[in-house]
């Protein structure tokens, strides 16, 4: 990747997407702070935004401030749920509206996302004389996405660098367990109750005597 240190970087991190990218194919959280230093790659950052989904809950409140801290600017919106039951939460509209009120105080564009919805923004991007960069997970990416942009940061190449610490850095295979799902399959066999031996025991002793002689190791069982 050509990298100029005067180059003004914007990044936007659809994190939605993102964070369901990480979770599928790695059971993992994402280092935030990575792909920030990562997509910056050392030039001139000019903006740096989030863009989440809140609940009524509120529960992301923590996790929002920890993207603070980083020093990302949070852009929120509440999730939507319809009548039904069905929930709806995305930024793909406002991230576009935002990239194009800046990609003229910008050289680069840089688009943490892996939605092929945003490859006409890139074109757009492309068009107004900015590079258009893409970090995201390659398995999870849209082609059209790889295809579209000038450059494109594959998470997958080396993902231990943008997981969480203590978290899973090879991708888990499909059809298998996870470490938590087993451990609590365990703990459900575990707690199932003990088959009734006892009744077997308890079992009058003329129903055991009616056992075949030729089978001497089952009625001893059945004495035990």
């Amino acid at each position: 990747m050509v990298v100029h240190k005067d180059q003004r970087v914007g990044v936007f991190i659809d994190v939605q997407n993102v964070f369901y990218s990480a979770k599928h194919l790695y059971g993992a959280k994402v280092n935030y702070k990575a792909i920030l230093k990562e997509a910056v790659a050392g030039r001139k950052l000019v903006r740096a935004i989030c863009y989440v989904i809140t609940t009524e809950e509120g529960l992301e409140k923590g996790f929002h401030e920890a993207l603070e801290n980083i020093g990302f600017e949070i852009r929120s919106k509440d999730l939507q749920i319809f009548y039904g039951g069905a929930k709806k939460g995305d930024w793909d509209v406002g991230i576009a509206m935002d990239i194009m009120r800046m990609a003229s105080k910008l050289d680069v564009v840089v688009l943490v996302s892996g939605d092929g919805d945003f490859q006409d923004l890139l074109e757009h991007v492309k068009a107004l004389g900015c590079k258009a960069e893409v970090l995201a997970f390659g398995r999870a990416a849209s082609s059209r996405l790889k295809e579209t942009c000038d450059e494109f940061l594959d998470v997958d190449v080396s993902p231990r660098q943008f997981l969480i610490s203590g978290h899973r850095s090879t991708p888990r295979p499909s059809g298998t367990t996870s470490t938590t799902e087993k451990s609590t399959a365990t703990a459900k066999t575990t707690a199932k109750p003990a088959k009734p031996v006892a009744k077997s025991a308890s079992k009058p002793a003329t129903k055991s005597a009616t056992k075949p002689a030729a089978k001497p190791a089952a009625k001893t069982t059945a004495k035990k």
